[in-house]
């Protein structure tokens, strides 16, 4: 069982059966023990992503094929993981605003700002749409290639760092997992 800070073991059994529908749940919650709150499943995939995305950046801070003024911006902690939702969204062949923010599950609003940074930072430009003349679509540049070829070298060695961590079968096992489980 993965450790639980601040709980004992019998403490995190109890806290974790529920949570994870291994035990026979009693009606309502138990707010004399308040350890569920940050002890159940969507705590620890909140901060499992949280410190997954941290790592990407950090890695994508440091590779070299980076534009130096990324680096930076991602050493500053400039870049969050938010402007990975533009990484992870955006189709190669470009997107419209409405779609890349559907598509990471933002408002048009908060994805029309990352788009404003990143089209700043040189990351993407806004290109007429060949379909219809009134819209815009967002395409990387060459910069945001270069920028999309660190962030796949990022995951890749942040996935082996997970498997080395957990071993390979539970790496499997929480891919497969995860994957049902948003599907």
């Amino acid at each position: 069982m993965t450790k639980m800070p601040g709980m004992a073991k019998n403490q995190r059994e109890s806290a974790a059966a529920p949570a994870l529908g291994l035990g026979a749940a009693s009606p309502g919650v138990n707010l004399g023990n308040a350890g569920w709150r940050q002890a159940h499943l969507g705590h620890w995939m909140s901060q499992a992503l949280q410190r997954f995305d941290a790592r990407v950046l950090f890695l994508m801070s440091r590779n070299e094929d980076v534009p130096l003024a990324l680096s930076n911006l991602a050493a500053r902690g400039c870049l969050s993981a938010s402007h990975v939702h533009i990484t992870r969204h955006l189709a190669l062949e470009g997107s419209r605003l409405t779609d890349l923010a559907a598509r990471a599950n933002v408002s048009k609003q908060a994805m029309g700002k990352l788009v404003e940074q990143c089209e700043a930072w040189g990351l993407v430009a806004r290109l007429p749409d060949e379909r219809d003349a009134r819209a815009r679509r967002i395409v990387f540049t060459a910069i945001g290639l270069s920028w999309v070829q660190a962030f796949g070298q990022a995951v890749a060695q942040a996935e082996a760092e997970l498997r080395s961590a957990v071993g390979a079968e539970v790496a499997t096992v929480i891919a497969i997992g995860l994957e049902a489980y948003a599907s």
